[in-house]
């Protein structure tokens, strides 16, 4: 398994709601790790690079309704 890391800024505030998009992403197969950062404003994603590219995690998040900003 090889693990990537990636830091997203999120474009919207931090909600209850958002919270709980964030906490059921963690069971979408493949994601190892999804970290709040300390300011509220951006997540770090880790995931299992042999289940997604860096273009279908990001398509993972968004379709589990986490608003984050890509490059």
């Amino acid at each position: 398994m090889t693990k990537l890391q990636r830091k997203y800024q999120l474009t919207k505030p931090l909600t209850d709601e958002l919270m709980k998009r964030i906490s059921d992403a963690h069971g979408i197969y493949g994601f190892q790790k999804i970290q709040l950062a300390p300011s509220l404003d951006a997540i770090t994603v880790e995931w299992d690079a042999t289940r997604f590219s860096v273009e279908k995690m990001e398509n993972a998040l968004h379709s589990a309704g986490i608003p984050i900003a890509t490059a």
